[in-house]
């Protein structure tokens, strides 16, 4: 099965509970008028999508229907489409460019920060990559057991410690080896934290001294795990994140868990920070990097029988 078919699979929560209804809605009408966008604009909000970014689409669906004419109300769930492809296109490919780049990966507990991490090591390497992971969550020895399975299991280096070991030391260490065995790509696997951990934050911003002290010219990303079940409180999540540290991505998980799919469009549109890798299953491939246009089109273009 290739890929946009499990992320049809992946949506079809999402698409069955809030497409179904807007489909259902523009049935219900035939003509497209103030009332049709006042609803449309409630069951986007009700679909996660969030207020601002509902208004938004609506308003940019009201220039489209006069611009192109558009008088059927079926006619609007492919504009809608193409809408949110635009929304959330810009910076969703991972810049790594350098040899090593590196991605730190943060999040609370509990949203598969370390499963994505490995299934993230394995894109790369299927990728022709050389990939070295770090295991700097310290705090659990079952997340550093976990990591060792995933870099058996997709073929990455991996350096690693005991329990309670210095977070920043193993990141030293994972770069030293990193460096001399000419490793593509370092993943940095950080403690589960909360933002408002203030020691946890403080660890944080010493791992990102190391790595700006030994790798000055590397090209960096910062992604933040979150789980798409927590629809809204995922944006809320993100908000305080990017306000305590800096964010250049999410990975957004267990997409096909949820109905709240339309998360993807508040995070983008209300903080500004591209998804980069969406996740719709459990198996090792089900984590890939996100294409707006494949997401939108899976998402709202209805299938045809």
């Amino acid at each position: 099965m290739g890929f946009f078919s499990k992320l049809k699979d992946g949506l079809k929560k999402t698409r069955e509970s809030v497409v179904g209804q807007i489909d259902s809605m523009l049935q219900a009408f035939t003509v497209i008028d103030d009332e049709l966008f006042d609803e449309l604009e409630e069951l986007l909000v009700m679909g996660d999508v969030g207020v601002e970014t509902a208004n938004k689409i609506c308003g940019m669906l009201r220039v489209r229907v006069r611009e192109k004419g558009i008088t059927k109300p079926a006619k609007i769930m492919d504009e809608i489409a193409e809408i949110s492809a635009e929304l959330l296109s810009g910076g969703n490919e991972p810049v790594l460019n350098t040899t090593p780049s590196i991605i730190l990966v943060i999040g609370v507990n509990g949203v598969g920060k370390t499963t994505s991490i490995g299934k993230i090591a394995n894109y790369y390497v299927q990728q022709g990559k050389k990939v070295t992971l770090a295991a700097a969550d310290t705090f659990r020895a079952a997340a550093i057991d976990q990591l060792k399975i995933w870099a058996e299991r997709s073929g990455a280096d991996i350096v690693a410690q005991g329990e309670g070991s210095d977070p920043a030391a193993v990141v030293f260490d994972a770069i030293s080896s990193a460096k001399a065995k000419g490793s593509d790509i370092i993943i940095v696997d950080t403690a589960g934290r909360l933002h408002n951990k203030k020691h946890l934050m403080d660890e944080l911003a010493k791992i990102r001294r190391i790595i700006d002290r030994e790798l000055p010219d590397a090209d960096k990303e910062a992604l933040l795990v979150l789980d798409a079940t927590t629809g809204q409180n995922a944006v809320n999540q993100a908000a305080e994140f990017a306000k305590a540290t800096g964010i250049t991505g999410i990975v957004l998980t267990k997409l096909d868990g949820t109905a709240k799919g339309g998360v993807v469009l508040a995070i983008k549109e209300t903080l500004g920070i591209p998804v980069k890798f969406i996740g719709v299953g459990e198996k090792v491939d089900d984590l890939q990097p996100f294409d707006p246009a494949e997401f939108s089109k899976a998402l709202f273009v209805k299938e045809t029988e």
